[in-house]
């Protein structure tokens, strides 16, 4: 069986679901070129809970864990098959820690179909979902991503789907395409760091712009299990480059892709007008 590349997306907002634009033609794209995995497993920033816990239903519901968007939005539904089998073989993978089985309990949240609704439109691919263990120090998630390659010589992709940079508080509506002069440096530092030692990626807490670049650590934490995939392979490259609203990063990264695209992407997706940003849980 072919290994199964793994991915890193920075999401933005949900309404890229929706729309076409420079990077979700770009997700389309990289999917049209990617081999078919046997399941997708998702490290999505919006499964943020106090325990590790994989999905395990055969059909996973769609979750619309956003507020203040159009109903279009909240119609959406992302409907592929769970993977309780692939599901059940990852608490070996990991041995010694620890993983619980969710049966009955989430689904799949906006962080996961917002990006798969343009990789893989028809929903034909096996999806299950890893949650964030809030409980855990930064290291933990460097190390259990590690533990996961093993799924990828089975034909399972994974992908982590959160922003390198993702500070709602800092959002400037003005800057549609832009990155603040802190928001690319801390950005730059990672693309280089996840190109030259990923296994090092939490020498990122030192940098200079870190506590601007990641004021709360979710959207941060699904990069560092790719990273921990990373160390344990081939590197990883990036594959599409740029900001949104000044202080989000819409950096994608691929390990094993195949594809050296480095895109600089526009016109990703906004936030709905009225809401404060930091109370729209993208």
């Amino acid at each position: 069986m072919t290994q199964a590349p793994a991915l890193f997306i920075g999401h933005g907002s949900p309404m890229n679901t929706l729309e076409l634009n420079g990077y979700t033609e770009q997700w389309r794209a990289l999917g049209r070129c990617l081999p078919r995995p046997r399941a997708i497993l998702v490290v999505s920033a919006h499964w943020f809970i106090g325990a590790t816990a994989v999905t395990a239903m055969p059909k996973p519901r769609t979750i619309h864990d956003f507020y203040g968007f159009p109903q279009a939005l909240f119609d959406f539904d992302y409907p592929p098959h769970g993977a309780p089998e692939v599901a059940q073989e990852i608490p070996e993978e990991v041995k010694p820690e620890w993983i619980g089985l969710d049966r009955d309990q989430w689904g799949l949240d906006h962080g996961t179909w917002s990006v798969l609704a343009h990789l893989y439109p028809k929903a034909d691919v096996p999806v299950i979902q890893l949650s964030i263990n809030a409980l855990k120090p930064l290291d933990y998630h460097v190390e259990l991503g590690a533990r996961l390659a093993g799924l990828r010589d089975k034909g399972v992709m994974i992908v982590g789907s959160g922003n390198v940079v993702h500070n709602l508080r800092q959002i400037q509506w003005d800057r549609p395409d832009s990155g603040f002069d802190w928001a690319q440096r801390f950005d730059d530092a990672t693309a280089e760091q996840m190109s030259r030692d990923p296994g090092a990626i939490l020498g990122l807490t030192g940098h200079a712009d870190y506590g601007l670049a990641v004021p709360t650590p979710d959207h941060f934490i699904p990069l560092l299990y790719v990273a921990g995939l990373a160390a344990a392979g081939e590197g990883a490259e990036p594959l599409l480059r740029g900001y949104a609203m000044g202080s989000l990063s819409m950096t994608c990264y691929g390990v094993g892709a195949g594809i050296l695209a480095d895109v600089e992407g526009q016109g990703a997706a906004g936030l709905p007008e009225g809401v404060p940003a930091d109370q729209t849980n993208i």
